[in-house]
């Protein structure tokens, strides 16, 4: 089902800006639809919750969504930028119909994209994303309000600090990050305040970079995929730990005190090894994605703890940890979801879990987050305009068989188009020379047969 959408992705709609479908008409075409499909809940008034990140398009997009959710009679309540999780958690806070959240992640500003959540605070359905695309492609269907019915649309000033209380509440309250010099890089984007007020305002000593958004330096050599300048800083000022978000802060991934990055595998190890010793994970399982490490499975089995893995995107590892009854869950690339928390990836909720933990260990970040020796792990992302058809023509599927077989039991290999840009994502797993020749087995099959 997931491939016969024509708008959503696997983590809302995303693309180039002013280039469909990430355009204004559409992103009114959406408010129109989506607001008409979750009017269905009842006769009481119905509202929507729309949050941003710190792209200059997300104004044009806002505008065009308030266009599409008043006009079918949805009251708006907009809350600026602030984090894709705040606007998750506001959602069911404010008891609103449908919350949404616009932006592209970690993708630079000439992108951008909306994500869209239920009153229960969770990434719809690929069913629900469906109905709303089939709503949008029949616009006689549309049934827009009378004049006296008309949405109204409503800044709400203090969502910021809302949400700060929201995430402060989940730190232990016998505690405090007192003695903690925290340096903060929130790639020029949706934390950029909320980020740096939480950690101060529990104690800490805060270093924050990349705070300063202008509309076009969101994730630009910054942030969760780029954290070399927040190494320079840890360093620089002798942090005990650097912290970095993307763009809409729904992932995490950490500095150690010695500039060496932490990811998402190491987290997710450490938080489910001592949430189990504490008791507090449920099912002794943890949810990972595909591209999750080797060496995060065989850990958390020498701990008898079990890996689940689901395909790549946090909406599949939320689906699958609601499935088991599973509280952690996550990717490599920083998407931590603690579901006694929150419905989805939340960068600033985790990183204070971590903290707490720390703050008991009382260990430097080097020793207490390197909990596992990963395997070799090669990425290379191959530009495609037309990945999944490429990925079903024979000769690839051939290239992919012999990569697996040159490999062996030693390593693995995972081809996949992605779901949010125009490439196919080819990472292999295992000794380093295998990995590399795996790789170009299959590199090579894509590129020959990239006109299918």
């Amino acid at each position: 089902m997931k491939n016969r959408k024509q708008y959503f992705g696997t983590d809302g709609i995303r693309g180039r800006v002013n280039t469909p479908p990430m355009t204004p008409m559409l992103a009114m075409q959406l408010g129109m639809a989506a607001g008409q499909y979750f009017k269905r809940r009842g006769n009481h008034r119905h509202s929507v919750v729309i949050g941003k990140d710190t792209r200059l398009s997300g104004y044009m997009i806002e505008t065009a969504l308030v266009s599409g959710f008043t006009a079918v009679g949805m009251d708006v309540f907009q809350f600026g930028p602030i984090p894709t999780p705040a606007v998750a958690q506001l959602t069911r806070s404010l008891r609103a119909d449908l919350g949404v959240m616009i932006t592209a992640s970690h993708n630079p500003y000439h992108d951008n994209g909306i994500k869209l959540f239920g009153p229960d605070g969770f990434k719809l359905s690929d069913q629900a994303e469906m109905q709303i695309e089939g709503l949008m492609q029949k616009h006689a269907d549309i049934k827009l309000a009378k004049p006296d019915l008309l949405g109204r649309a409503k800044r709400i000033d203090d969502a910021q600090a809302r949400y700060v209380e929201i995430a402060k509440a989940t730190f232990p309250r016998d505690m405090t990050l007192s003695g903690l010099r925290i340096a903060i890089d929130c790639a020029n984007g949706a934390a950029y305040k909320v980020g740096p007020a939480a950690l101060w305002e529990l104690g800490a000593e805060v270093v924050d970079i990349h705070t300063d958004p202008d509309g076009f330096n969101i994730n630009r050599e910054c942030g969760a995929t780029d954290p070399a300048s927040l190494a320079e800083k840890v360093l620089e000022t002798r942090a005990d730990i650097g912290i970095a978000f993307d763009g809409d802060a729904d992932r995490l991934i950490v500095i150690d005190e010695r500039g060496q990055i932490v990811d998402g595998d190491q987290l997710l190890a450490l938080i489910a090894s001592e949430w189990f010793a504490a008791g507090r994970l449920r099912g002794k399982s943890v949810v990972a994605t595909v591209m999750s490490n080797l060496m995060l499975e065989r850990y958390l089995q020498s701990k008898g703890l079990g890996l689940e893995r689901t395909d790549v995107g946090d909406r599949y590892v939320v689906e699958k940890m609601r499935e088991m009854d599973a509280n952690i869950g996550g990717e490599q690339s920083g998407h931590i979801v603690l579901s006694d928390f929150a419905t989805t990836g939340d960068g600033l909720i985790a990183a204070l879990q971590l903290l707490a933990i720390l703050k008991r260990k009382d260990r430097p970040v080097s020793e207490s987050c390197r909990v596992f020796e990963p395997a070799p792990q090669r990425l290379e992302n191959l530009a495609v305009a037309n990945g999944r058809t490429i990925l079903a023509s024979a000769p690839v599927l051939k290239a992919i068989a012999e990569a697996e077989l040159h490999l062996g039991k030693n390593g693995r290999i995972l081809v996949r188009a992605s779901g949010t840009e125009p490439v196919i994502r080819v990472m292999a797993e295992g000794p380093e020379k295998a990995s590399g020749e795996a790789i170009n087995i299959v590199a090579m099959a894509i590129k020959e047969n990239s006109h299918c």
